[in-house]
């Protein structure tokens, strides 16, 4: 019988054969925790080693600030100080600290991570790193400070659901609605506890932020992970910022032929329309037309799932062809993902664009995925997102939030009403 990706990613760390539902402890690549949850890790740690205790390699642990960066109360201040002091005296030098921006792509920036690692955080999102072929979870505090003893995790071998995806976006569609569409038809529990392998020519196609976007949101189908075996340019991306050994690993987690899947399911994204979440539930999917002129008082584009500089460059484009100009009337945030990216949206003259449209550009963090960051809804306030998740009060009690893809945000700001970005860019 043949293997999927996640039971060839997951011998390689429990160093024998495995089989769909047995568990197993695998080796850790790394173990990650973010400034929300971190320091309860480590007072963690300390607690059950009686502050004696040394981690089982520095050079494998992380910590990323993402979530509330720079520091907007004493309270976060003092836990992201209690993470700086804990990692010197660790020796962990992996502290991407409040410049850097969301942990996980930061992590893919740096070439920390590879085809077939397996890996931990804090972060219930860690899973979009399957766009590399990573097999990433997120953990509770127990299980992040327990892997620092031993640098093991025990985990159950999932089924694997294979979905194949054709076609060509048409003009003001992309990957974003594709996914809202999926989660809409798979629904909250669509993926429970499933692994999912993404094929076909509209994934090989797909960039890295597409294949970001697209495994950033297996977590609200209830799925362990989404893989995307690496290829093309995003292979080449990667090679080029973890090493030659990258292209060895996605070869050695390439699928069998005769692998056994649990179910397959087959997309042609030719004729698919802009999509949107609509309050209170990310399975909660409409066409954009049947919602087009709903008010809003907000919209935000950003966080892990669409603050790519893809991501941003495609709204950059419906604000050049709706004028440059914002509604009065709505307030406009966009948070990239990484200062790279940032960087990037400066040299390319967008940031000032951005400025001069009216709109709010931040420093790179998670930003509105919670009522944690600046930007959080009154409540009766109505926002639009190209975060993943819209529970009501996600980011303010008594707010609502429909989500949608960047070019949809944008057209929704331009015009201060939910609208089709076709109506703006085709």
């Amino acid at each position: 019988m043949g293997k999927t990706m996640i039971m060839k990613i997951m011998e390689r760390a429990a160093h024998k054969e495995v089989h769909t539902g047995e568990r197993v402890w695998c080796d850790i690549d790394w173990s990650t925790a973010r400034d929300f949850g971190g320091a309860n890790c480590t007072l963690q740690f300390d607690e059950i080693t009686e502050n004696k205790g040394k981690v089982w390699n520095p050079e494998r642990i992380a910590f990323t600030f993402d979530l509330q960066a720079p520091s907007h109360s004493e309270k976060v201040s003092n836990n992201q100080k209690i993470i700086r002091e804990f990692a010197r005296r660790q020796g962990i030098k992996h502290v991407f600290d409040i410049n850097r921006g969301i942990g996980q792509h930061v992590l893919l920036e740096h070439g920390h991570v590879l085809p077939g690692d397996v890996i931990l955080g804090t972060d219930s999102h860690m899973n979009l790193l399957g766009a590399v072929g990573a097999f990433a979870t997120g953990v509770g505090n127990t299980d992040i400070a327990a892997s620092w003893l031993n640098g093991t995790n025990w985990f159950r071998v999932p089924d694997t659901m294979k979905i194949e995806v054709t076609g060509e976006f048409p003009c003001g569609v992309s990957m974003r609605d594709f996914l809202t569409l999926l989660v809409g038809d798979l629904g909250a529990g669509g993926l429970d506890f499933l692994a999912v392998e993404f094929t076909g020519d509209a994934i090989d196609r797909a960039t890295l932020a597409e294949r970001i976007t697209l495994c950033s949101m297996v977590t609200e189908m209830s799925g362990k992970i989404g893989l995307i075996l690496p290829s093309g340019a995003v292979l080449d991306w990667l090679a080029e910022r973890a090493g030659p050994e990258a292209r060895v690993r996605a070869g050695a987690i390439k699928p069998d032929p005769d692998a056994v899947y649990i179910e397959t399911r087959k997309y042609d994204v030719s004729r698919l329309e802009p999509m949107a979440s609509c309050p209170d539930a990310p399975d909660n999917v409409k066409p954009v037309r049947e919602i087009a002129g709903t008010r809003v008082d907000q919209v935000h584009i950003g966080s892990c799932t669409n603050g790519r500089f893809e991501d941003i460059a495609a709204a950059y484009e419906v604000l050049e062809r709706g004028g440059f100009k914002v509604s009065p009337d709505v307030r406009t945030i966009i948070t990239p993902a990484t200062t790279e990216v940032m960087k990037k949206c400066a040299e390319r003259g967008m940031i000032e664009k951005f400025l001069d449209a009216g709109i709010v550009f931040t420093n790179p963090t998670c930003s509105l995925c919670t009522a944690e960051h600046y930007g959080a809804l009154p409540s009766g306030d109505v926002g639009c997102s190209t975060t993943n998740r819209n529970f009501i009060g996600k980011v303010g009690k008594g707010s609502h939030t429909y989500l949608l893809s960047p070019m949809t945000a944008m057209a929704t700001a331009v015009r201060g009403v939910i609208t089709d970005p076709r109506d703006i860019v085709c």
